[in-house]
């Protein structure tokens, strides 16, 4: 009789657990749809369109931040409307991982009572990831494997920094809090390796970006693998989303300056 009772809460114990990692992989698939899952589908189906056209992708121009209406009030909600509903996945990814305990997103890796130690360590990873993201850029429009992408005027509309400075926090937070602090923990969940969870985060990032071109996917793939190997170093994701919004607010802002100061070397028109 006691034997039966113990391979019955064997058994029981055995699909609970499988019933959990359902739910994980169920958890999961809700959550990259919803969010950075989606932005790859897209991306994939965008190349695969590139790739079909007769010409060549450095040929090709990728827009960021384009506007959304010719109407600049209509624009204006549009724009602040999507950096909104953006956020949305984040904030399901915090009440799925919110804890009882502080800190109250350790699992996500989010610890706020380091702040100074958290900026300079972003601050200092977006200027080591920067320079050399620059040069694969060029590097991948030489070799014909990137498209040329095209800035926003920074003097479109009066609001337009300002906005594309809340794009750049919002891509920071977005990708970094999923692409990283959910996806390693979940991931940990189901029972992965260490870096088979880096090479999935590292791939992940860098699929969402080959819309721009290959020169973009093997540039992400570069960053995502330093950013998952630190992280799961150090288990600290401010540092990350830091040096996100950083090297953003430098693409979104600095680049179209330096791409209206020197088209020639961004290959765009004078």
């Amino acid at each position: 009789m006691k034997e039966r009772s113990r391979h019955g809460i064997r058994a029981f114990a055995a699909d609970t657990t499988a019933s959990s990692r359902r739910r994980i992989w169920a958890e999961l698939l809700i959550v990259l749809g919803l969010s950075l899952g989606a932005s790859a589908v897209y991306a994939v189906v965008s190349i695969a369109y590139r790739l079909t056209l007769p010409t060549p992708l450095s040929g090709q121009t990728a827009t960021i931040n384009r506007s959304l209406s010719d109407r600049e009030v209509f624009d204006l909600i549009y724009q602040v409307l999507g950096i909104v509903f953006d956020l949305v996945p984040v904030a399901l990814v915090v009440l799925l991982l919110w804890s009882s305990t502080r800190p109250r997103l350790g699992r996500l890796g989010i610890d706020p009572r380091h702040p100074m130690r958290d900026s300079i360590s972003g601050a200092g990873l977006a200027l080591a990831i920067g320079v050399p993201g620059l040069f694969v850029y060029l590097g991948g429009k030489a070799l014909g494997l990137t498209t040329t992408v095209v800035p926003t005027a920074l003097d479109q509309h009066w609001w337009t920094v300002p906005v594309l400075v809340l794009a750049a926090v919002k891509a920071g937070v977005v990708e970094e809090v999923i692409a990283i602090g959910y996806l390693f923990a979940r991931l940990r969940d189901l029972g992965w390796g260490s870096w088979a969870i880096v090479f999935t985060s590292a791939t992940l990032r860098a699929t969402y970006h080959v819309y721009q071109g290959f020169g973009a996917f093997i540039g992400n793939f570069a960053m995502g693998l330093l950013f998952g190997w630190l992280y799961q170093r150090t288990g600290r994701l401010l540092p990350f989303v830091i040096a996100h919004v950083l090297l953003d607010a430098a693409i979104f802002i600095g680049y179209p300056w330096a791409a209206a100061t020197f088209p020639d070397l961004f290959g765009l028109p004078s």
